[in-house]
């Protein structure tokens, strides 16, 4: 995974704000790949979160995926 790429959160992050499936994309990357700066934005472009996130936390977008939204202000 390389900077700009997309990629999908694959676990909970732990103040319950990012969700597991979110997608961001990766600003910087560290350690050959060991960690990744990942950006979380809303679909009209607002920043949501920026996360240093473990490989393990991440993997790349398939292309058979299709985007799906969830409104970050509702509680479930």
């Amino acid at each position: 995974m390389n900077e700009f790429d997309l990629v999908v959160l694959e676990e909970d992050i732990a103040d319950g704000r990012l969700r597991i499936g979110d997608v961001g994309t990766i600003l910087t990357v560290y350690n050959e790949g060991q960690a990744f700066e990942v950006e979380f934005v809303t679909l009209t472009g607002e920043a949501v979160a920026i996360e240093t996130l473990l490989a393990h936390q991440v993997r790349p977008v398939r292309s058979s995926e299709v985007l799906a939204v969830r409104d970050m202000t509702l509680q479930e």
